[in-house]
This record gives structure tokens, sequence and C-alpha cells, in this order.
């Protein structure tokens, strides 16, 4: 890295101190009333620790070593024997059809000796049809009655009959691609070579952790109308933020798609039972036996995201419950076996879970002092600018500056808004030891009801407060009292778009496709059974539901209706489907035409999942377009929301 910038970065943090100790030392009013008081601390603290976790992130980077970035997959090493594997697939109750493009996937696996990868279904529900499935597919099934151990229970009891020196873990939803095990298990080959080369100065690698990907848009993504704007929400910590942990040797453990060495886990008991995320704390005590992880960048495997507010908001809850039960376990801040980068990367995650309670402070402080006039910070507004504003917008320009194109911070605090109602009170509860008394496993089937809508409630609500405050503040202000009342502003604008973006995302957008569409290209030929004319073809995009194609050169056009017998080419192996024309698009330079499809030959319906779920959706972006600012995504969401508007009363006016 560059001088200039690393001054720049360590001037931002040094700025940023400056105003951290005047804050605290000169600006808290302790004169005030009690609960002023109270709130005026909070505000402090969510400031020093907001600060705190930037500074993680900026030093973190700083040490990251250029050459470990990004994990280069190794090659085998040839002196290598090729180890065992086996790759679990974990099922409690979802539906057989999704439980079965998994196991597919995992079938089109690659490796250098494919007798090696043995295949097991373990499921906890003792269900018939999965073990029907299992034996269709030559998979090892192990089941249980009477769990009550949850995902970990079902795995070790599944391990206890299983003896491959290492084993990946998926979850029923996340379909591996072909490469899975080629991008994986050479880490651990090489990491063996090295030890044996350098035993005293070379760690064993416990796991390699691959990026949780997901092949449908999230719910920012989808409901904003952002499919080719920004990036999964996840894709922000897996691809990135869990990389730079990898690079210290300490990547977490996020619940699918990794590989394990057996002999590790085995060391620290198994998975562990007295937690919800048993995910988060075996990687850590894996790391506090001495073994290291890593996080690799590319996706290979690919899941299903939930879309509805119901299910996303379930889903984080019990992710931030289990987080704070873990930390409470592993003792995160005296625990002597962790190592200092293994404690702060810890305490971080740890601390992020905060991140919503101090979102709503953040909101809060505001609107106390533009609707009650309650000052929780003392402060003249000049050495406020003084003192604040250099380090602040230095601060957030080198986080900008450091991150990855996934995610920038704006996006970031949109998020943060979002969650901020629903899971800062989890955290609370669960950190003062009060539990929760059941927890599902999220629906991926998405239900939408009416009482869907209410949770737009605390959004709108504090929107509300929000535009009262703006207008109330501002109103019959002039010149220098505006100038000494931008700050206050400031915020309040910047919280008014950020729940903004909260309305739009809690109401809800239709979903008409009923299964994602991946741009895969393949050759075949469709036959007319009534003349037996042949047409020719390439694909341009697939889904489970049908494909659309393109007729080669100088050949008729398809009609809507038309019905032929096909026959699509996947490595060297044919497909066989029926189909019929249900699109047309002939007003284009090149026509193509949409097609259902029909397949009843098992292993054609297994050539087929596989040609569209090995590989990532490239309809969805890994990056966030930085042309898109959040003004014009807002601007966009409301054209589009009134334009709907107007269909629907134009529909109902026609209907009357």
């Amino acid at each position: 890295m560059p001088r200039f910038k690393k001054f720049i970065y360590f001037l931002a943090i040094v700025l940023s101190l400056i105003y951290l100790f005047w804050r605290v030392c000169f600006t808290i009013p302790w004169h005030a009333n009690l609960l002023t008081l109270i709130f005026a601390l909070l505000l402090v603290g969510s400031e020093l620790i907001s600060s705190f976790t930037a500074y993680v992130i900026i030093i973190f980077r700083l040490m990251q070593p250029k050459q470990n970035s990004q994990p280069v997959i190794p090659t085998y090493p040839a002196e290598q024997p090729i180890p065992a594997i086996d790759v679990i697939i974990v099922t409690h109750n979802e539906e057989l059809a999704l439980l079965q493009k998994t196991i597919n996937g995992a079938n089109f696996m690659t490796y250098p000796d494919q007798d090696k990868v043995h295949i097991v279904i373990a499921d906890d529900g003792n269900r018939p049809e999965v073990a029907q499935l299992a034996r269709k597919y030559h998979a090892q099934y192990v089941t249980m009655t009477d769990n009550h151990q949850a995902k970990a229970g079902n795995i070790n009891h599944a391990l206890a009959e299983l003896h491959s020196p290492l084993f990946a873990i998926f979850d029923a939803d996340m379909i591996p691609f072909s490469n899975f095990l080629d991008s994986s298990v050479p880490f651990f080959m090489k990491n063996f070579v090295d030890r044996q080369e350098n035993p005293q100065h070379v760690r064993p690698l416990g796991f390699v952790q691959t990026p949780q990907s997901f092949y449908n848009a999230d719910i920012f993504q989808f409901n904003l109308f952002s499919e080719n704007i920004v990036a999964n929400e996840q894709d922000f910590f897996s691809r990135d933020i869990n990389v730079l942990n990898g690079s210290n040797e300490t990547a977490l453990f996020t619940g699918s798609n990794a590989v394990f060495l057996r002999q590790a886990v085995d060391e620290v008991g198994g998975f562990p039972t007295d937690t919800i995320t048993e995910d988060f704390e075996l990687g850590t005590k894996i790391n506090m036996a001495g073994y290291t992880s890593i996080a690799t960048t590319e996706p290979v495997s690919s899941g299903l995201t939930p879309v509805d507010i119901k299910g996303v908001i379930k889903q984080r809850t019990r992710w931030a419950r289990g987080v704070i039960q873990s930390c409470r376990n592993l003792h995160i801040f005296i625990n002597p076996n962790l190592s200092w980068k293994n404690r702060i990367i810890l305490i971080n995650t740890y601390l992020y879970w905060w991140t919503f309670a101090r979102r709503l402070i953040y909101i809060a402080a505001p609107l106390l002092y533009a609707l009650f006039k309650i000052q929780v910070v003392n402060a003249n507004f000049w050495v406020l600018m003084l003192i604040w504003a250099p380090g602040y917008f230095l601060l957030h320009y080198v986080l900008g500056n450091t991150s990855s194109k996934i995610r920038n911070e704006r996006w970031g605090e949109i998020q943060e808004t979002f969650f901020a109602p629903y899971l800062f009170l989890p955290v609370l509860l669960e950190s003062i030891g009060i539990k929760a008394k059941k927890f599902k496993v999220t629906e991926k089937n998405v239900t939408f009801s009416l009482k869907d809508y209410l949770y737009i409630i605390p959004y709108f609500v504090l929107w509300l407060l929000t535009l009262i405050a703006i207008i109330k503040f501002n109103y019959g202000k002039w010149g220098s009292e505006i100038i000494v009342g931008s700050v206050i502003t400031f915020w309040l604008v910047m919280h008014f778009i950020n729940l903004s973006f909260c309305i739009f995302i809690a109401t809800k957008r239709d979903i008409y496709r009923k299964s994602e569409r991946f741009p895969r290209v393949t050759s075949g030929s469709l036959t007319n059974g009534a003349t037996g004319q042949q047409l020719n073809f390439t694909t341009r995009d697939v889904s489970e539901g049908g494909f659309s194609l393109q007729l080669t050169a100088n050949q008729e056009t398809l009609t809507v209706g038309q019905q032929f017998q096909g026959t699509m080419l996947r490595h060297q192996t044919p497909i066989h489907f029926d189909c019929q024309v249900v699109r047309a698009v002939t007003t284009d330079e090149v026509p193509w035409y949409a097609m259902t499809i029909k397949i009843t030959d098992f292993r054609s319906q297994n050539q087929y999942l596989e040609l569209i779920h090995n590989g990532g959706n490239q309809l969805l972006p890994k990056a966030q377009d930085s042309w898109i600012t959040p003004l014009d995504e807002l601007h966009m969401n409301v054209i589009l929301r009134l334009k709907k508007i107007e269909r629907d009363l134009m529909h109902f006016l026609h209907q009357a």
C-alpha cells in the first residue's frame, strides 16, 4: 500500500480519536435530568463502539498480507494421496424437491478419485421418502428419532457412523457446484505437505469456509427493484469480511458449504449442542485448539434465501441470539486460549449484533432535540464542526476506500436500519439471560398474508416522526440559524432516507416467477411430432419450469402453442424432454422463444438440474453499482410504486 494512503488512514484514526476524547470529556450533559444523562451516555458509548469496530476493519486491512488477500486454490500435490471425504447433507423437514437438487448437485462434484467421495443424507426427521430418495441417488442414509439437539445433534449422530479424514457440510437448500471439492480439498493437501516440510511453523488447517451464495435476489435486492444494482446482503460478510478473518487464519464457520478436518472436530468434542449457532461456536473452538481456518472468495455452491420479511427477521433473530449464546459460552473477553487476533474478531462479531440498538440510538438523538429540545450533546456548533467534521468524513472516506466493491457504507446503514427495530430487543434479552423458548428452521417457500404488512409499523412511525422533526426544526429559521442547525438537519435527513428505504422493503413486491432463471448456453434440437421436422437451437437461459431459445440461422418462425419433443446436450449426455412455445419475441434482431418443459426420464431430470444449478446466477451482481446513488434508487422506487398504484387503480375502475 502506498505510504500516502497509509498516512491518510492513520490520520483518519488520529482525528477520530481526538474527536472521541473531546466528546467524552467536554460534551456530556452531566447536570441534565437522569433520563437525559442515561441516553447521553448511551449515545457516547455507541459512538465509541462504532469507532472501535471501524478501527478493527481498517487496521486488519492494513495488516492483511497482499499475497493472502485473495486465497489462491492450490493444485492437488502429486506426492499426497487423495483423501476420502464424507459429504454430509443435513435435512430436517425441507421439501423433497429442494433436497433433491442438493443431492443431485453433490453427485456431480468432480474429484480425482470418485470412489473416495461418500454422499451422506443426515435426516433427523426419519422420513421414508428421504430414505427412498437417498437410495435413488446411491447415497448413504443416516436417520435418527427423537432428536433434541437440533442440527448439531443430527450432524454428530451422522459423524459417529463416518470415518473419512475430511467431511463437508451442506444445508438441504445449498446446492454444490461441480468444482466444490476441487476448490476446497487442495487447501488441506497443501497444508499436509507444508506441515511435513516445516512442522514447527505451520499449523494444521481445521476447515475451509466457502462463501454463502444465493441464486435468488434477497429481500433488499428484490423489494427495492435493485437486482441489477446491489449485491446480496450476505456477500459483504462471506466474500469480504470473512476472507479478511481468514487472512488472519481465523475465518468463521457459517453453517454450510465448508470442509473440515475430521480430527479437528473430534478433538473439540464434535458440534456444540448448547447453542443455536453451533457453526460459529465450533469454528472458534477449532481455532482455540490450534487449528487455522480460511475463507475463499469465489462461490462454489448456491442456495435459496428468504424474501419475506417474517422469514428474514426470524432468521436473523436466531443468528443474533445464537452468537450471543456462543460468545457467553466461549468467554470471549477473558478466555486465555484465544489469540489476540481471534479475540478481536470475536469481540467485533459480538459487537456487530449491538449495531441495531446503536442505530436506534442514533435515530432517536436528533429527534429528541428537534421535537422536544432535549439536548444530549453539549457543544458549540463551530467547535463541533472543527473537531467532529474532519475526523468523521475522513474516517468514512477511509472505510469506503478500504472496503471491497461489494457494498458501500451507505447501503450498510440502510440494512442496519431495516433490522434495528426487530433485533435490538432479542439481543438485549439474550444478553441478560432471557432465552427464546423455540426456534424453527427458516422457511424458504414464500407465503404472504395481511399480517406481513404490520412489520411496516415501526418504520412508518419513525419515518413520520423524522419528517415532522425536519419540518418543525427548520420552520421559520433563516440565515445563520439554518447553518447552526445543519448538523441536526443532516442527521434527520440521513435517517429519513434510510427509513424511506425500509418502508419500501417492508412493502412487499409481487412474485410472479415460480422458479429462478439462469443464463445458460447449450445446444439442442426440437422435433415436430406431426411433421418430423427437426430444428436446431441454443438456449439463452433456463429454469426449472422452462427455458428460452434462439433457433439457428435461416429456420422457420415458431408460434405460441406449438409442441415439440426436444434434446439438449450436457456433458455429451442427452437430456430428453417435451416442450411447448409459450412466448414468441420476433421483434428483436434475433428472434427468441420461451418454452415450458416437461421431463419424465430420471437421468434427464438430473442432467437438467445440473445444467441449471452448476454455477452462480450471473443475472445477479457480485458488486454494487457505484454509479447508482441511494437517491437514484429512492427515486426509482417512488416512480415504480406510483406506477403500480396507477395500474391497480385502473384495473379496479375497469372491473367496476
